[in-house]
């Protein structure tokens, strides 16, 4: 029960800086920043797989948020606004074809599998595995397992159906799956 008051007391704490946010309180922002900057970096990492990258998409979704935040009608919505303005970012960083994701793929396809030092590794980093994966798929397992999104607000996030997320999870969980025990045996 105190796990379940302590997150709607931190939900009601970004709601008040959300409004005072649109109200223009500097300080509200600054707080707003100091509670989410460490969240939204770790997703954009997941999904990016590239620290730096994942600073510069952060930074890029603040400014989008710092841009947007006097239309958020609803202030109990920002977790997953925020989230969907990352998820943004992240895309069109990788679709400029600066994700080393691909590279990593690509060295697995063309190597075959990693050797047993590498399989090592890889076993004990479940995140090395995820960063293999396909982008739709990282961003969909990334919301729903390490975010904690419910589906509903998966498909929020992504601004698609729910029953489209149950298809990409399903495909996601296998896809990774299939590395994982490509990687383990």
């Amino acid at each position: 029960m105190i796990d379940g008051m302590s997150r709607s007391v931190e939900q009601v704490v970004d709601e008040i800086l959300v409004m005072d946010c649109q109200s223009g309180r500097v300080k509200a922002l600054e707080m707003l920043v100091s509670r989410w900057q460490k969240r939204l970096w770790r997703y954009a990492y997941h999904l990016t797989g590239d620290a730096e990258a994942a600073w510069d998409v952060t930074q890029e979704s603040w400014l989008g948020i710092i841009r947007g935040i006097s239309r958020l009608n609803d202030p109990a919505k920002f977790r997953a606004w925020a989230y969907q303005i990352v998820t943004n970012k992240a895309s069109d960083w990788i679709r400029r074809g600066n994700s080393p994701v691909q590279a990593d793929t690509e060295l697995v396809r063309r190597h075959g599998p990693p050797d047993q030092k590498q399989r090592e590794q890889i076993a004990g980093d479940l995140h090395g595995i995820l960063r293999l994966l396909p982008a739709q798929c990282r961003t969909v397992l990334s919301l729903y397992y390490l975010e904690e999104f419910r589906l509903a607000e998966v498909a929020s996030i992504l601004r698609i159906p729910e029953g489209t997320v149950k298809s990409r999870l399903h495909n996601a969980r296998k896809e990774f799956k299939e590395l994982w025990q490509q990687h383990c045996e």
